[in-house]
């Protein structure tokens, strides 16, 4: 592919700018423990202290819902390895299956990063809050041929750095 179309790694850098930067990729698996025993013995990697969250997002069409989710993020960056499991029938059950599920990015702007990617067909899953409050801090938005992006607030990165590093989440 040509650069001058927009092609080859150079359009892929400039779709990875427009998006965020990524720092995860999401694997939805039935069993958390297993999955960081796994791939500790297999790729060395350690694990930031599960976190189990009781969920309360907002679903188009549906309002907010309450699940349960449970996840854990590899220590070792820049991209890390995002292990989740939720309440069946949530976005993060392993029955709807296993593997990679999603890619994080730090956006500056949510709710202006899922807006321009609603206008370009992308379609809304799920938020922490709905449109008339900017979704909040993360969303979760699927592209016209299925790819699953989750914008995530930069504004958490500090919170997520203290958690890699062994502290608290909160």
């Amino acid at each position: 592919m040509s650069t001058e179309t927009g092609g080859g790694l150079e359009g892929l850098a400039g779709l990875a700018s427009a998006l965020g930067d990524v720092y995860h990729i999401g694997l939805r698996v039935p069993d958390i423990d297993v999955a960081e025993a796994e791939l500790s013995a297999s790729m060395g990697l350690q694990w930031a202290s599960p976190l189990h969250i009781d969920m309360k997002p907002w679903l188009p069409g549906e309002g907010y819902k309450e699940f349960e989710l449970t996840l854990t993020e590899s220590v070792e960056g820049p991209i890390h390895i995002e292990l989740s499991h939720g309440t069946p029938g949530s976005i993060w059950d392993h029955n709807f299956g296993v593997g990679l599920h999603h890619f994080g990015v730090w956006v500056e702007d949510v709710g202006a990063t899922v807006e321009g990617l609603v206008r370009e067909g992308w379609t809304i899953e799920m938020a922490a809050k709905p449109p008339e409050e900017g979704y909040g801090h993360f969303a979760y938005i699927r592209s016209p041929s299925g790819i699953l992006f989750e914008p995530v607030s930069a504004a958490s990165k500090e919170k997520h750095e203290r958690w890699w590093s062994g502290g608290s989440f909160a």
